[in-house]
């Protein structure tokens, strides 16, 4: 749709902007009706308000005008940063219990080595065998 001389551009606030994807996704309406329903002008507006909330989420939705690349690819990343370092806890946690189940076990086997006395009896028998004969 082009622009005319002196027209004015409607803008949409972001909670309209997120009853319209949750009336499509949710409820399952069409395009033409929600446009009808909450007053959307632009045929093609909310289709391409579907496109970037596939590809960003709720945060494609924003309203971006403005803002400096670095601030947005700077929240993305502690987002990601965030997610990484929840992932990152759990698998400790996974690797702890392991490993005290592992100490526990072996415990009861047979007395327990000091980490550096294996360290040492290991590099100790690596120098025998290197020496020629």
């Amino acid at each position: 749709m082009p622009l005319k001389k002196g027209q004015k551009l409607k803008t949409y606030s972001d909670e309209l902007k997120k009853e319209a994807i949750r009336l499509h996704v949710v409820e399952g309406w069409n395009y033409r009706k929600i446009n009808e329903h909450l007053g959307i002008l632009d045929p093609g507006r909310l289709k391409r308000w579907m496109r970037k909330y596939r590809e960003h989420g709720e945060f494609g939705l924003l309203d971006q005008r403005g803002r400096k690349d670095e601030y947005v690819d700077q929240d993305r990343y502690v987002q990601k940063l965030q997610r990484e370092n929840n992932m990152l806890k759990k698998c400790l946690g996974i690797w702890m219990r392991e490993v005290k189940n592992r100490n526990s076990s072996r415990s009861k086997l047979r007395p327990r080595v000091s980490p550096s006395a294996h360290c040492v009896s290991s590099s100790a028998s690596r120098e025998a065998d290197t020496t020629p004969s």
